[in-house]
């Protein structure tokens, strides 16, 4: 195998010096007393939930000279009142909730809010809000720094139990109970204040490396946002093991050769992953969904935007089997239950597509013919209650795959790949909403049982799509669409239920794309790299290297691809993703 290329850390360059930011608490606290000497009275430091309070908290009141200090979470209603305000989206299930329609205003005390506010405007001297909802505590300010955070390292320092979620003193519960509230309540209230606060942001406070904060710009992130959404460009990928989790992405993604197994990794996903800005060599860290929020038309285009919003419809991510185990069987909720029971525009309509297998590799897909729905279930409970093993060939259609084989799976459809494939999964964004019917009598990395979700799954199964419809309506339907020098272009086949279209393209040559208004998502997956370009040299030329994830944005247009490198002469291929409109 050759040497790995595959870059775990891409980036926009913004400016080729940091003139824009600086970077340790020494150098962001002296940059703070510089705005106060030029006049500063009023300032507000905006907390993304995550944030270790402990860290900045200290550092600030330590070196920054200031008269006066409001906390923010002084305003706040008591920790039972929040409880009971976010119950109905929080609810009791232990993975899933309903997607919040609170504002981080819903957690304010209108009394102690109103009284901070008569507080910090009356104060003598240089007054410091600090905490999430401190802008709403102090909507006058002079200047607005907003420490952001980056949501994997969020989920990081949930499972190290060194966070809270907001307006609660929890750190001490589970992982997964955290996880829900800030993915179905906290998160999406502090994004609906970040979005109206994009404008008046004074400087960007990274914090996502403990010790090693960064004071940016926050004109300067704009400006990286503005670049990154007129070129192609990647987010940070991050990998996670699982109890199935597999070894190719080890050697591949130049991963520690020590950890168990590596089972996911998740290369685009923007409402998870990050966004590097580059300031000469300084690296700034900020959620990607900042930039869907800010340059949505200029990313997605206008037609996507106008039927998903300020989301990023289109998620590609692995899950490693080679060498590992089985995924769970599991089953996605149809369009209609999953706005009924979770508050979601559109489900988890997904595929697979094969970038590489161990020797044999399977995929589960559909149903045997013939079986019995009411048999299967209470053989599904059964085996959840440890009586017996779950007789999945006897339910459930195993098929071979090989390597660039692609599945269809829309929602509805039970499935899952078995052992000894490397998945290039494609789907539609809302991937908490997997519904486990059967996890193989093992234990999650925690010692516990993963939770089995039987009850939600039979209310979507679709008990028609068995073995004959799967042939023909899901299983590797390729089809040719046209040739020229030195390249082929293929359709792959993804079911006419699914929003989400899918071209293959074989090339010796240069390719010619056009975005037509639409985000388009590639991933190189043959050859071992390629070069991205502008015909009119609207961006400087991108390489990319073997299973990268890239975004074209709708943007860009026209663009080309064509072998580099090591591949020069050599045929490559890529698979694009795009919304059929």
């Amino acid at each position: 195998m050759k040497k790995a290329n595959y870059q775990k850390f891409p980036y926009v360059q913004v400016e080729t010096e940091n003139t824009s930011c600086v970077s340790g608490w020494a150098a962001v606290t002296a940059k703070l007393n510089d705005e106060i000497q030029s006049g500063k009275k009023r300032i507000v430091i905006e907390t993304y939930q995550g944030v270790i309070d402990a860290e900045l908290v200290g550092h600030i009141k330590g070196a920054v000279k200031y008269d006066h200090w409001i906390d923010a979470a002084d305003a706040f209603k008591s920790e039972e009142e929040i409880t009971a305000l976010t119950y109905a989206d929080v609810t009791d299930d232990r993975i899933f909730g309903y997607i919040t329609r609170l504002n981080i205003e819903d957690y304010l005390d209108a009394e102690k809010a109103e009284a901070l506010n008569a507080e910090a405007k009356s104060a003598d001297g240089v007054v410091i809000v600090y905490g999430t909802g401190a802008s709403l505590i102090l909507p006058e300010f002079d200047l607005l720094v907003y420490a952001d955070m980056a949501r994997w390292e969020i989920q990081l320092r949930m499972r190290e139990k060194l966070v809270n979620n907001i307006g609660l003193k929890n750190n001490d519960e589970e992982f997964s109970i955290q996880y829900k509230r800030g993915f179905f309540v906290d998160w999406r209230a502090c994004d609906r204040l970040k979005k109206r606060l994009f404008s008046k942001i004074g400087y960007v406070l990274d914090t996502n490396k403990q010790g090693q904060p960064i004071l940016v710009t926050g004109e300067a992130v704009l400006r990286g946002l503005e670049i990154s959404a007129k070129r192609p460009f990647r987010v940070v990928p991050f990998f996670d093991p699982g109890p199935w989790g597999g070894q190719w992405m080890k050697e591949v993604c130049d991963l520690d050769r020590s950890a168990t197994n590596y089972a996911w990794c998740f290369d685009c996903v923007p409402e998870e992953n990050s966004l590097l800005l580059r300031f000469g060599d300084t690296d700034v860290e900020i959620p990607s969904i900042n930039l869907v929020f800010y340059k949505t038309d200029d990313l997605l285009g206008p037609k996507v935007h106008s039927r998903f919003g300020d989301e990023f419809p289109i998620r590609f991510d692995f899950l490693d089997t080679i060498k590992g185990g089985n995924l769970s069987l599991q089953v996605h909720p149809l369009t209609q239950y999953i706005q009924e029971k979770f508050g979601m525009h559109y489900t988890q309509d997904e595929s697979y597509y094969f970038l590489d297998v161990d020797g044999e590799a399977d995929v589960y897909l559909g149903l045997q013919e013939g079986i019995n729905p009411d048999e299967m279930l209470e053989d599904l409970r059964a085996a959840d209650r440890g009586e017996k093993l779950f007789e999945d060939e006897k339910y459930v259609k195993k098929w071979p795959v090989k390597k660039h084989d692609h599945v269809s799976i829309p929602a509805g459809t039970v499935h899952c790949s078995g052992t000894g494939g490397m998945v290039l999964e494609i789907s539609a964004t809302p991937y908490i909403f997997t519904f486990k019917l059967w996890d193989w009598g093992r234990l999650g990395l925690d010692g516990k049982p993963r939770p089995i979700n039987i009850e939600h799954g039979k209310n979507v199964i679709q008990w028609d799509r068995t073995a004959s419809w799967v042939e023909k309506n899901a299983l590797n339907l390729v089809e040719p669409l046209g040739e020229g020098d030195g390249w082929r272009e293929e359709r792959t086949g993804l079911n006419e239920l699914e929003f989400i279209e899918t071209r293959r393209h074989w090339f010796t040559g240069k390719v010619s794309h056009n975005t037509n208004g639409i985000v388009n998502v590639l991933n190189l997956v043959e050859g071992r790299e390629v070069i991205v370009e502008s015909p009119a040299n609207a961006f400087e030329p991108y390489v990319i290297h073997y299973a990268e994830t890239f975004i074209v944005p709708a943007a860009v247009g026209e663009y080309t691809i064509r072998p580099h490198g090591e591949s020069e002469g050599q045929e490559c291929a890529t698979l694009k993703a795009y919304v059929r409109v």
